[in-house]
């Protein structure tokens, strides 16, 4: 089992086209699944459409599944600060016991995963690249992460 991966930075530093670039590596090698951290309530269900009646009429947990999608929207999201790490680890053991292969994860940079850093964001250890998007050798990162041998990497 591959240890997740967060991708850590401030906003606009190119997190998000980082693992844009990391699944399409990551892809053929096996099942990739994503973690993005928002910091802010969003609207994800359209109001008025039926799983968004089901949420509102008092459903904890609404699954959606469409012929080519599903989605599961559950009410407890990031509550308390104590509780986000909590709520990172479920996620993570549930994408693993799902048979994910290898997680990205957008954010949570106190996490206790292997970081990849884009620009100059602080983030505990382990830390096995850093640097500007441009810079990093998204091929050479994967391959890592396929190997294994992604913790063996010094941090640039």
């Amino acid at each position: 089992m591959h240890p997740p991966l967060c991708i850590v930075g401030p906003s606009d530093a190119g997190k998000t086209t980082l693992l844009e670039s990391l699944v399409a590596e990551l892809a053929d090698a096996g099942r990739v699944g994503t973690i993005k951290s928002i910091h802010h309530d969003i609207e994800i269900d359209t109001p008025g459409k039926d799983t968004h009646r089901h949420r509102t009429a008092g459903a904890d947990t609404v699954v959606g599944l469409t012929p080519s999608l599903s989605f599961e929207i559950t009410s407890s999201g990031k509550t308390e600060a104590d509780s986000e790490g909590a709520l990172l680890e479920s996620t993570v053991d549930d994408l693993q016991a799902a048979g994910y292969e290898f997680i990205l994860i957008e954010g949570f940079h106190t996490a206790p995963y292997p970081k990849l850093v884009v620009g100059d964001r602080p983030a505990t250890p382990p830390v096995v690249a850093r640097g500007p998007p441009a810079a990093l050798d998204v091929s050479a990162l994967a391959t890592a992460m396929i190997e294994g041998t992604l913790l063996d990497a010094d941090p640039v």
